[in-house]
């Protein structure tokens, strides 16, 4: 299980500000996206689940954010 919570060195309240009305991407973390990428591709690799949890704090919407990991797992 994997749960993207509030960026690194962002204090919740900080990050809740930031995120507030929770409709669109506010800033994408490259990073993030790319290391919970990697995690899901090697849970796939050795036939195990991937749970991923993403809160609206990470990037300010957690939907868009799934969209987005979703389509780096399809290669796009």
């Amino acid at each position: 299980m994997l749960r993207l919570l509030t960026p690194l060195k962002m204090t919740y309240e900080a990050a809740r500000k930031r995120a507030e009305a929770y409709n669109t991407i506010v800033g994408e973390l490259p990073e993030m996206r790319r290391d919970a990428v990697d995690l899901v591709k090697k849970a796939m690799e050795e036939k195990q689940r991937a749970y991923v949890l993403v809160n609206n704090r990470s990037e300010g919407n957690g939907p868009l954010t799934i969209r987005a990991l979703t389509k780096a797992l399809q290669g796009r």
